[in-house]
Formats: C-alpha cells, sequence, structure tokens
C-alpha cells in the first residue's frame, strides 16, 4: 500500500528478458535506510518487488500482464521512474490510499502552462470515467493528484512546481503515455452496491422479552 507521494526518481540501468516477463535493474536518486529483500516499491505507481538489494540499486521483476497493462513496457535504458517505498502503518498519509495496481495507460492531451504552474489534460480510459470526480483523487505514474476538472473524454490536473521537479512529469509531452489508477474506495462501493449476493441485514432486534426470560432476566 502506498500514498502517491513520490520519494525520489530511479534510473533504469538495465532490462533482460526473463520467464516471458523482464527484470529491470534500477538505481534511486535517494538512500534506501533498512532495505528489506522483498519489500514492495511502486516504479510509476506500479507495485513491484525489490530484490539483489545493493545500496541504492535494486532489481524488479516485471510480469508479462504489467508490461501489457502499464508503461513499464515503453521504458529504455538511462529513462527515470517514480519511486515510492510501501507506507509504513506509522507515517502520515499525506496523498490518498493507492494500492499500486495499474487500472490503465492514459495519453497527454495538453500540457499548458499556467505562471509557475502546468495543466496537464489527460484522455479518460476506456471504462474508467464513472470513477473519475471532480476534486477526487487520481494516481497519475504513482503521484498522489486532484482531480481539476473531468467530462466523458478527458479529465485535468493542476501540478505545482515541486512535483515537477521532482517527479518525471516535469519532462512530460503531448502524446506521452501515463499510468492510471482511480480512488480505490470509488471501486469497492461500485462492487457493493451492484452485488447481487448479499443477502439483506436484519433490522429486528434479537433481545425480546422471550430472550430476556430465557436467559434469566426477566422471572
Amino acid at each position: 500500500m502506498f500514498t502517491g507521494l513520490i520519494q525520489g526518481q530511479g534510473t533504469l540501468l538495465a532490462v533482460r528478458p526473463s520467464g516471458g516477463g523482464m527484470v529491470f535493474a534500477v538505481e534511486a536518486d535517494f538512500e534506501l535506510s533498512d532495505p528489506e529483500e522483498g519489500e514492495s516499491i511502486a516504479c510509476n505507481g506500479v507495485c513491484l518487488t525489490a530484490k539483489n538489494i545493493s545500496g541504492r540499486r535494486f532489481e524488479v521483476d516485471v510480469s508479462p500482464e504489467s508490461l501489457s497493462r502499464t508503461n513499464l513496457g515503453k521504458l529504455a535504458v538511462g529513462m527515470k521512474m517514480n519511486l515510492e517505498r510501501a507506507l509504513r502503518l506509522s507515517d502520515r498519509l499525506g496523498g490518498h490510499i493507492v494500492s499500486g495496481h495499474i487500472d490503465a495507460t492514459s495519453k497527454v492531451l495538453e500540457r499548458k502552462p499556467e505562471g509557475d504552474f502546468v495543466r496537464f489534460t489527460f484522455s479518460v480510459p476506456t471504462g474508467l470515467g464513472r470513477y473519475i470526480i471532480e476534486k477526487g483523487s487520481i494516481t497519475i505514474n504513482g503521484i498522489s493528484l486532484t482531480v481539476n476538472h473531468c467530462d466523458e473524454r478527458s479529465f485535468s490536473v493542476s501540478i505545482i512546481p515541486h512535483t515537477l521537479m521532482v517527479t518525471t512529469l516535469g519532462p512530460l509531452k503531448q502524446g506521452d503515455t501515463v499510468n492510471i489508477e482511480v480512488d480505490l474506495i470509488g471501486k469497492y462501493v461500485e462492487k457493493l452496491l451492484l452485488s447481487k449476493d448479499h443477502e439483506p441485514v436484519s433490522s429486528e432486534s434479537k433481545i425480546n422479552p422471550a430472550f430476556l426470560a430465557e436467559h434469566g432476566f426477566l422471572k
């Protein structure tokens, strides 16, 4: 589980095929304090398992599913990705609840400077429009962002100077592909509302005079 607050960037050092997927060798631009083999690290928002950790370097296995549904398959050696280590229960939840499970990819439709800020407009991936709401949360390349505007075909976010400087959104341009994870809570709520398998919960209390008498509270 993650928050969508990026800790730094990683450089893709090497790529090699493995079992139908790929193994990425990555170097972070920040210290991996207390590293643990097998810990989760979000790479461009994709939850991956770190192994062979040495200093700032580590490797991750990228499955065929992740290669087909995210932008990781488009990365080349030397390119950057956003990194976030898994959330500790004692950490501040400064972004929102992010699972690291990418729903789809999206294209940059427009990049528009607004003073020191930049407004990006992205295409709405097929089937995800109902989860994207104005002033709601969305994750783009692992970054927790607030939706400024949305309609059936597009949505926009405003990026502050700090985020432009410390993440891969800085050099992002029209036509580039990003990873999208919609708000997890919305998907669970929809599932519960549409489910036909649940039984209605009875509002009638089982505590009645007969129950009280049976258990010695009434004589």
